[in-house]
């Protein structure tokens, strides 16, 4: 060894960087004069507090969107190019950039376009916006609104009372789930349902006693509605996908997965990115139902836009419509209508969910499996078993998503199989949606309501998804607060499933490096080191130092993508 003593300095720092944890390697191998200095900076942040995995730094600054110097104000100004941009923090913290692993972008611009119902909306309300909304059609035009929650309601949907304020026009207005939609009856005429239609596969038209539709349509149902409605413009969706991107990275957001892309959204992500206004990196995952999609995938693909992930449904949702899949039968409370569904609806045979598994696993795909009651997170982790033994580990991280209940043994069964459980964080507190959820399956239940923590402690990795606009926000530092206090914003409200809290760090953790290692990308994001992209976000407080309920009133003052500023809180 002593012929190669460049070599042995090399491993001796790596060797003492890996033990005592202190600085990257790169940091104590420039330290020691062994690697060039780093490349001109065209960004330096300084006189911050920046967090870095060995502790907290004052500067960052880097080269053509890769992070080059890291550590103090001389070092970082040191590696400045004559015309960098050069921005004083004034003590401001800076983080790695978010990622939330499960949104639906165009959908949350789209509904900004449209009736906008609040989840809380009692009925009476729910009806005079809707009114208000069809006072500003013109006859026969349609009348599109989300996303009111059936729990809040305090009485039944029914299309009567739609008929009442909307006589003339065809309406639909689809809950906060998205799983289910209700419409009045001249929309049921355009869907041609009536009393002798049958319910499709996947789906259930709900019927009053004499078997007359209610207007009432879940699952696959409901589409039999929603495909009546003229299609929005390609511009219109390029527009609504741009506002929920700016809403996006005004919270912080750099990556995410994109939970449902049919043609008309990937069209959308390849407009954006043509034009070069595309900046956060997005993982498409293609709807298993739309073939042209997945088929001509890479006519869609851009550098920020990979269309590589695959999204299957597998059941429905564990509120009044009981579309759930549940290893127990769901409550039936006096009063309410038996339903022939006590354990709710797979979507899809076990047999054929494992085929499309182990298809998709072959030819490349992450697999994204909606999956919110007990025996369909079951049945999808059986799904991703039959994988692993059809092609063997191929490297790819399938994901179960939501895991809104999970029975105990599959946590093991997660782990075994290397799946991932991506758990929907805006809904641990008290809220309509978590009411309708009680509701339907009791208290009991609610004290293993989404288990976080239960996956973390077996072992299992475990990864963030919003669910937006299927959920109101998506503000992650809500998120971060409530996984820790599983109570609403600021500590208010009951609690609900206190016992799966977590700590802020694992929080923070599910948002930044476990999802950078869940998109393949823990070589560039997740974290603030040397080499890897600057994807940054300043805030205007150090979340782990001020009180866990104030995390959620988190002010992002600037959010940076691979070295460019994308967002700056406006002036006040």
């Amino acid at each position: 060894m002593s012929r190669y003593p460049l070599v042995k300095t090399v491993l001796a720092l790596l060797a003492t960087a890996a033990a005592t944890g202190a600085g990257s390697a790169y940091a104590q191998l420039a330290a020691a004069g062994v690697v060039a200095p780093p490349p001109p900076a065209d960004l330096v942040l300084y006189n911050g507090h920046v967090l870095t995995p060995s502790g907290w730094a004052s500067a960052v600054a880097s080269s053509h969107g890769a992070i080059v110097a890291l550590g103090d104000d001389a070092r970082a100004k040191a590696s400045a190019a004559a015309n960098a941009r050069m921005i004083d923090l004034h003590g401001q913290t800076v983080l790695p950039g978010l990622h939330d692993m499960h949104v639906h972008p165009m959908s949350a611009g789209t509904a900004e376009m449209q009736c906008q119902i609040a989840p809380d909306s009692t009925m009476e309300r729910l009806l005079a916006t809707t009114a208000a909304c069809v006072k500003a059609k013109k006859p026969g035009e349609w009348v599109v609104g989300r996303a009111y929650e059936p729990a809040a309601l305090g009485a039944a949907p029914n299309k009567a009372l739609l008929d009442a304020i909307a006589p003339n026009n065809p309406v639909i207005l689809t809950d906060v789930s998205i799983h289910a939609s209700w419409v009045n009856s001249a929309a049921l005429r355009l869907a041609g349902i009536n009393r002798d239609t049958p319910d499709p596969k996947g789906g259930v038209i709900d019927r009053d006693a004499r078997g007359e539709p209610t207007g009432v349509l879940r699952e696959a149902a409901a589409f039999l509605a929603r495909e009546k409605v003229p299609a929005a413009s390609r511009t219109d969706n390029v527009r609504a996908l741009q506002w929920a991107l700016d809403k996006m990275m005004s919270y912080g957001i750099v990556a995410f997965d994109d939970a449902l892309v049919t043609t008309d959204v990937a069209q959308a992500y390849a407009d954006l990115a043509d034009a070069g206004k595309l900046k956060p990196f997005v993982r498409g995952c293609l709807i298993s139902t739309d073939p042209h999609v997945i088929t001509y995938r890479q006519v869609y693909a851009r550098a920020r836009f990979a269309p590589t992930c695959i999204k299957i449904l597998t059941d429905g949702v564990p509120n009044d419509s009981h579309t759930a899949a549940m290893l127990d039968p769901y409550r039936q409370d006096p009063g309410v209508p038996h339903d022939d569904r006590p354990n709710g609806l797979l979507m899809i045979p076990p047999a054929q969910l494992a085929r499309d598994v182990i298809r998709y696993d072959a030819m490349g795909f992450t697999v994204k499996l909606h999956a919110a009651g007990d025996a369909a997170v079951h049945e999808s982790l059986e799904a991703i078993a039959a994988a692993r033994k059809a092609n063997g580990f191929s490297g790819l991280l399938h994901d179960v998503a939501h895991n809104s209940f999970v029975t105990p043994g599959d946590f093991v069964r997660a782990r075994d199989i290397g799946a991932t459980l991506e758990f929907s964080p805006y809904i641990w507190f008290d809220s309509p949606i978590v009411r309708g959820v009680q509701q339907a399956v009791g208290p009991e239940r609610m004290k293993r309501w989404i288990p976080v923590k239960e996956a973390l402690d077996a072992g299992v990795f475990v990864i963030p998804g919003s669910d937006w606009n299927v959920v109101p926000s998506v503000n992650p530092w809500l998120a971060m607060e409530t996984l820790v206090t599983r109570r609403g914003p600021g500590g208010s409200g009951e609690p609900v499933g206190l016992a799966e809290a977590i700590t802020l760090q694992q929080a923070f953790d599910l948002f930044t490096i476990n999802s950078a290692r869940h998109m393949n990308a823990a070589d560039r994001s997740g974290t603030i080191e040397i080499g890897k992209r600057a994807d940054l976000v300043v805030v205007d407080r150090d979340i782990f130092a001020v009180p866990i309920t104030q995390i959620h009133d988190t002010k992002v003052l600037m959010t940076i993508i691979e070295g460019e500023v994308v967002y700056t809180q406006p002036a006040a």
